[in-house]
């Protein structure tokens, strides 16, 4: 699939990496940067929603997204995101994403709106239920970071290439390729959110490492072994 990911905020806190294993599946490992795991959530515009070889349709192309992740190796030593849940603004999208891609989303209503270097985003799940689960978040976008302030940590946190979920119980990944995320000083002016409880960790403590990016053009291949 084709995508493009659209005023896009990382916000990432420290976790035990033991707490996080736990809600991993057999064969993958937590990966850990200074000595933690990383939880990380995601809000978005997705954009230009396509298969291959097809046009985007206006109606089914654009939405918003939230996602709850964290960063794993599988036994092969190859490093991906593992997702928590998918939040999607477009219920044939949390549809499409379960069946196709064996992700654990969820159908939300959701908002993002972009102005003046301020994002602002809405998410309360509604189905598969519980529903209520939110994730409220106003964001300052600042300037560009520096190359020299690109440092180890954002890139660990960003520049991720791999996705993994479980097929038929097994781990199975698949390749995501886009350019360098376009990185941004960020600054959370408010975040109300259960997102994370809703996925059996606790609440997030300490101060967020916070980017943002304008955005980057996505392709998602298909899961393989």
């Amino acid at each position: 699939m084709h995508h493009h990911w659209s005023d896009i905020t990382f916000i990432h806190w420290r976790y035990p990496a033991a707490r996080v294993q736990a809600l991993v599946p057999d064969g993958l490992t937590v990966e850990t940067f200074d000595g933690t795991a990383w939880v990380g959530l995601t809000p978005f515009l997705m954009e230009g929603v396509r298969p291959p070889g097809l046009p985007a349709l206006p109606w089914l192309s654009r939405f918003p997204e939230t996602n709850l992740r964290t960063y794993v190796r599988d036994e092969r030593g190859r490093g991906g995101i593992w997702f928590f849940s998918l939040d999607a603004g477009l219920l044939p999208a949390a549809v499409g994403g379960r069946t196709g891609y064996r992700l654990p989303y969820f159908w939300s209503d959701m908002s993002v709106e972009a102005g003046d270097g301020n994002l602002r985003y809405r998410c309360r799940r509604r189905l598969p239920g519980p529903g209520g689960a939110r994730c409220d978040a106003d964001v300052e976008r600042g300037e560009a970071l520096a190359e020299s302030e690109r440092d180890e940590l954002a890139h660990f946190l960003t520049a991720r290439y791999r996705l993994f979920t479980l097929v038929a119980g097994r781990p199975a990944s698949a390749q995501v390729e886009h350019p360098d995320w376009p990185l941004h000083h960020a600054r959370l002016i408010t975040l109300e959110q259960d997102l994370v409880q809703a996925a059996c960790l606790p609440a997030p403590e300490g101060r967020a490492v916070v980017h943002a990016s304008p955005g980057v053009p996505v392709r998602v291949g298909m899961w393989a072994w």
